[in-house]
């Protein structure tokens, strides 16, 4: 009989390629998933990962072994998770892994309402980005993912899990005061000569910015990297740059006296969306901690040049 452990850990380097990266993400050390998988090798008697340089290549037989173990953990989890309902109402733990701002504009509080509607209903919050959040949902540290794309830097679907959006919100500029004069609706090309503020490389934020002002025709001098929204806005207030802003962020934080605009050109749209695991999907305590959510499709704009007044995050 093959040992779950170890299949997950098959299931993982399936996905990640290297040795190192299954360690990060498993909590263990390199030499340890090495150790485990040799086992599961030895176990069901064949070869079932080559070396191709520094990566690691599954071969056929452990392709077919590693879809058996993705069916297999699913179908573990779904007995686990019916065993525990012997009632309708939502019971148990559910860890979800959020970013910052939506974690403030909305999870804190939708945890709150389920645990005050349903008193078995435990909620714990992780402060992750997506690709942190999925990966913490992947190898079981997290029972669902609350993740964001933005319509210039799409996300590829995620195999073998399920996923359910929540909102979509558009993507307005944030601009300092000295630019008051600018119309509601700005074209990009004319703040190529402005600093900007963007998220830290490879996030979604640094690759909207790069590609939206590309498809303006010019590439944008990126000079400060920040991917808290408040203190990018304080930023921008204070003159330092100018910056893409989602409008869930400028409601939060829109009282720092940022202007806001509308870029020219095609529609900036941020999606966002809740990811679980297929067995995690149809449970009652995930169910209820949507629910709570309360939401689904668009989000109304900020109107530009409006200032909110509310704070948090």
């Amino acid at each position: 009989m093959f040992d779950l452990d170890r299949l997950r850990l098959l299931r993982e380097l399936s996905h990640r390629g290297t040795m190192t990266a299954v360690a990060s993400a498993s909590r263990l050390t390199p030499s340890a998933v090495s150790q485990q998988l040799a086992t599961l090798a030895a176990e069901a008697g064949v070869a079932l990962f080559e070396p191709t340089g520094r990566r690691v290549k599954l071969t056929a037989a452990g392709l077919r072994l590693a879809a058996h173990a993705q069916t297999i953990l699913d179908a573990v989890e779904a007995a686990q998770i019916d065993m525990g309902l012997s009632t309708a109402e939502p019971s148990g733990t559910l860890v979800v892994g959020c970013f910052g701002t939506f974690a403030k504009a909305h999870a804190v509080r939708a945890i709150a309402r389920a645990q005050t509607l349903f008193p078995g209903f435990h909620g714990i919050l992780h402060e992750l980005e997506p690709e942190d959040a999925v990966h913490a949902l992947r190898v079981g540290r997290c029972d669902a993912a609350i993740v964001y794309s933005h319509s210039l830097v799409p996300r590829p679907v995620e195999a073998n899990l399920f996923s359910r959006p929540l909102l979509e919100e558009p993507v307005l500029l944030a601009l300092p005061e000295s630019l008051s004069h600018l119309p509601l609706t700005v074209e990009l090309a004319d703040l190529a000569d402005q600093s900007w503020i963007g998220g830290s490389r490879g996030t979604g934020g640094f690759d909207l910015t790069s590609r939206a002002c590309g498809l303006a025709g010019f590439a944008p001098r990126v000079t400060h990297s920040i991917d808290d929204y408040e203190l990018l806005l304080q930023m921008v207030s204070a003159g330092l740059g100018v910056s893409f802003v989602p409008s869930m962020a400028l409601e939060l934080f829109g009282n720092t006296g940022a202007i806001v605009r509308t870029p020219a050109g095609p529609s900036l749209r941020r999606t966002i969306d809740i990811v679980t695991r297929p067995a995690v999907a149809s449970s009652p305590t995930f169910l209820a901690f949507v629910d709570a959510l309360g939401m689904g499709g668009p989000r109304p704009s900020v109107v530009p040049d409006a200032r909110p007044d509310r704070s948090g995050r």
